[in-house]
């Protein structure tokens, strides 16, 4: 198996309301800006993304408490938007709130 693994902080800067499937899974949809300085090729670079993202099960509802504005570390992996589409969204497994 390959690796596809995502470790990113930033500020939350949307959160949908908390919905379910229709399997009655708790689903949460989510944008977060990412904002830090990396070093590239021997050189410093600023860098700024904004990612949408997903949550399902006990994150999303733990996600669900949190607003706009509030900055947040996740884990967890890419994936095609859905199976027509070829945009890449986070699927967070792991989420908690930060302190700045």
């Amino acid at each position: 198996m390959q690796a596809n693994e995502i470790a990113l902080s930033g500020e939350l800067t949307a959160i949908e309301p908390l919905r379910y499937t229709p399997a009655g899974i708790p689903l949460l949809s989510f944008k977060l800006m990412h904002q830090s300085r990396q070093t590239e090729a021997g050189l410093k670079r600023q860098v700024e993304c904004e990612m949408g993202g997903v949550a399902m099960a006990e994150v999303a509802v733990v996600m669900s408490r949190l607003k706009p504005g509030q900055a947040v570390k996740v884990n967890g992996f890419l994936n095609r938007k859905n199976r027509m589409s070829t945009q890449l969204i986070l699927h967070v497994t792991e989420a908690r709130a930060i302190k700045e």
